[in-house]
């Protein structure tokens, strides 16, 4: 679990982050919400560690990431798995050396068991033998997409981060994207958390979702709850769209 208390972010004296307070809990998807310039990709910025907070507290099962020394914080990247915007992958590189990259920079195993852990993962996000020794390039974006979610769980990670997994994809890879992510996380049991502002993610995994207004929390629940929660503005942010209004309008007739 990772736990964010009371933490302020500011850049040249614009507060983006006011005293946001919120948990993201293990074996579900998290999900951060928000109008642009909400504040959220601060957010995961600061519980990453990209940004250093101006004040507050940001523990990792009680471990505050402010106050830890850089023996510590390397530590705990050994804990930490990333899914990038745009997959991220080396093309110079084929998919199984993209794999195993992480294992060699932190892992202390054998070419052989590198190798094995690589093999097990792509095996996991359901990428045939056949396109390992490809470079990324001559693979589809669904499937690079799959091979970064390999790549991001080959150090078994116990906290996920993912940054609009599903960007640049068509309606159904998202879907399979999704499922995925949340098939790992409970899994695994992993605290997974998404920035994402793709409502069909939001609606179909979002186990705890934290939604930002105007760098404040303004609302936290499931998908579930979503459709009854009493902030006007947060209704307006999910059901914009004349689709998600039909939705909701179904859901209101139950």
């Amino acid at each position: 679990m990772i736990d964010v208390k009371n933490i302020i972010k500011s850049f040249d004296g614009n507060v983006v982050l006011n005293d946001v307070s919120t948990s993201f809990q293990d074996g579900k998807v998290n999900m951060i919400i928000g109008q642009s310039g909400s504040g959220k990709t601060v957010l995961m910025k600061s519980v990453i560690g990209l940004h250093t907070i101006d004040s507050g507290r940001i523990e990792y099962d009680g471990r505050n990431l402010p106050d830890m020394k850089q023996k510590e914080i390397r530590l705990l990247r050994r804990e930490v798995g990333m899914l990038f915007q745009g997959a991220a992958l080396f093309d110079s590189q084929s998919v199984i050396e993209n794999v195993m990259y992480p294992l060699e920079m932190w892992a202390s195993m054998t070419r052989l068991e590198m190798e094995k852990r690589a093999k097990f993962c792509l095996s996991r996000v359901n990428i045939q033998e056949t396109a390992w020794q490809l470079p990324p390039s001559e693979i589809s974006g669904g499937m690079q997409k799959r091979v970064a979610i390999a790549r991001a769980i080959a150090m078994n990670p116990k906290y996920l981060f993912c940054d609009e997994p599903n960007s640049g994809l068509d309606p159904r890879t998202s879907l399979v994207i999704d499922r995925l992510i949340q098939d790992i996380t409970q899994e695994y049991n992993i605290c997974t958390i998404i920035n994402s502002h793709d409502m069909n993610s939001i609606m179909e995994i979002g186990d705890n979702i934290v939604f930002l207004l105007k760098g404040k929390k303004e609302w936290q629940g499931s998908r579930f709850e979503i459709y009854d929660a009493p902030s006007e503005a947060l209704q307006d942010f999910v059901f914009a769209s004349d689709l998600f209004k039909k939705v909701k309008q179904a859901h209101n007739k139950q």
